[in-house]
């Protein structure tokens, strides 16, 4: 009883997941056999293309705002290690004696 369940379960599975044809730019389509239908279709088609550009112009807005502030943030850390360069640059020469490198 259980084998016959598992085979059904299987069968079931394999019809469920078997690929389907499209029917896709098909030109014995009925539905597409007016040059309205191919019209509406042309412009549906042009209407998902404007909103995918939307998006993805969308998206590349904020990809550019992040990578701004990584600049920003990496110029920042370059300005910041080059201070400190030079703060401990005064302070090796202040050591050594070099007192007008002391005051900073």
């Amino acid at each position: 009883m259980k084998i016959i369940r598992l085979v059904g379960a299987l069968a079931l599975g394999t019809i469920i997941v078997l690929p389907v044809a499209a029917s896709a730019d098909d030109p014995n389509d009925p539905a597409m056999r007016t040059k309205a239908a191919r019209e509406r279709d042309a412009a549906e088609i042009r209407r998902l293309n404007r909103e995918q550009l939307r998006h993805v112009r969308a998206r590349d807005a904020q990809y550019a705002k992040g990578w701004a502030a990584t600049r920003a943030s990496s110029a920042a850390r370059q300005d910041y290690e080059r201070a400190m360069a030079e703060w401990r640059r005064a302070v090796r020469l202040c050591r050594e004696g070099r007192h007008e490198y002391c005051a900073r």
